[in-house]
């Protein structure tokens, strides 16, 4: 997810020269004699990993509280906000199934090898959360975020978004959607400024992760990894959002050729928010969508929509968890695919969202996230197919909702 126009002087360092420099720099000292030079890539990628952890459960609960309690309905727009709300997250939780599915087939082969995984900073936690059912209820509320109780944190999150939307009193609600609100936005800026020198991470990182190759890692499982990712959106979105439009009474690809100068423009521009405007035009002169539903269903959709975010999280968290040691049964793994949902959904603004969300969780779990570095240059091709598909999947959304509503409110006239 890219940030808008305001912001992107904010991230001058990232470009691809920059990016370029890094990572020979990092292949130089992975490779390299030079105790030094060595050293100091691995303390950078260690510096980066205690930012993650420190940044990534605030975030994660933040961006679902504003999500969940930030809009204010009434009447129609009642029924449109619940109706988005339940299409968006069934989409997304499809596309995290989906990237479930495909990890099961393809089953990517591990990059890390035993002799490298001497060498990792610090052991992968075993992990098995439905032993740990009773640790979901906190016992105070700033325990999951010391104890790095990733699941604790996604409840309270849903828990306290959700009831400040039944805040009786106005000025209260008001107040504390403010707080919350402001928190959040303190921790962007603090998360751009970390995006904007994440060229050095990266130097940290590929230096760490050269040393790992050096010491057996395998990078076969790098291209069945980003297979999975690939193929998942691509089945979500020329399979199961058609499926879904066809359900619905809606010619799915009829649909998907109107809406070809905004998807084009998601893809190239790699900016769901960017290509808003256009999304917005396309669906109410192409698709017959009503105005009051796209500019109310749309932008929403933009915050919250992310298909191709949840088979990134799911596949990225899931394979550098393996990766380290941690074994994961068919059920923990079905669990995750209800995490990766919630934590996509919880993406909101956040710039290098799905990236940078995978990467908190991981560190949030002591799983070493060195092998990140490996995924990054490739991040820019994922991030340009998953932008279109949430702007394919924004689209469905508001074509679906529009004609829902168009159909109770004409069925409400014919009763009177």
């Amino acid at each position: 997810m890219c940030l808008p126009a305001s912001q992107k002087k904010i991230l001058s360092l990232n470009t691809p020269f920059v990016y370029l420099i890094m990572i020979g720099l990092g292949v130089l000292a992975g490779i390299s004699d030079i105790a030094v030079f060595k050293s100091l890539g691995l303390l950078i990628a260690d510096v980066f990993i205690r930012i993650f952890k420190c940044m990534s459960l605030p975030i994660i609960a933040l961006s679902i509280i504003v999500t969940l309690s930030g809009y204010s309905s009434q009447g129609m727009m009642k029924t449109v906000w619940r109706r988005t709300m339940c299409y968006t997250l069934g989409t997304t939780l499809f596309a995290a199934g989906v990237s479930f599915l495909l990890y099961q087939i393809i089953s990517p082969a591990m990059m890390v090898g035993e002799a490298a995984s001497a060498i990792l900073p610090e052991p992968a936690q075993s992990i098995s959360y439905l032993d740990h059912i009773a640790a979901l209820i906190p016992t105070t509320i700033f325990s999951p975020f010391l104890e790095n109780q990733v699941i604790s944190v996604l409840f309270l999150g849903i828990v306290i978004g959700i009831a400040i939307r039944f805040i009786p009193d106005e000025d209260a609600k008001q107040t504390i959607t403010q707080f919350f609100k402001g928190a959040h936005g303190l921790f962007m800026v603090i998360t751009r400024w970390v995006i904007a020198v994440i060229p050095i991470g990266l130097f940290g990182f590929i230096t760490s992760t050269v040393v790992q190759f050096r010491q057996g890692a395998d990078i076969k499982g790098l291209g069945q990894y980003l297979l999975v990712i690939v193929l998942a959106n691509v089945i979500q979105g020329f399979v199961i959002l058609p499926l879904w439009l066809k359900w619905k009474g809606v010619a799915p690809f009829v649909m998907m050729k109107r809406m070809l100068p905004a998807l084009s423009l998601a893809f190239f521009s790699k900016s769901s928010v960017g290509t808003l405007p256009v999304t917005m035009d396309t669906a109410e002169s192409k698709l017959q969508v009503r105005p009051e539903i796209s500019r109310f269903v749309l932008p929403l959709c933009t915050s919250i929509n992310m298909n191709g975010c949840a088979a990134f999280i799911f596949t990225t968290v899931i394979y550098l968890m393996q990766n380290h040691g941690i074994h994961l049964s068919l059920t923990s793994m079905a669990l995750w695919v209800v995490i990766a949902t919630v934590a996509a959904i919880g993406n909101a603004g956040v710039p290098m969202g799905c990236f940078f969300l995978s990467m908190s969780l991981l560190a949030s779990m002591s799983v070493p996230i060195t092998l990140m570095g490996v995924i990054l240059p490739f991040y820019s091709i994922i991030d340009m197919i998953e932008t279109a598909l949430n702007v394919w999947s924004d689209a469905c959304v508001v074509k679906v909702v529009d004609d829902s509503v168009r159909v109770q409110t004409e069925q409400s006239l014919q009763e009177i």
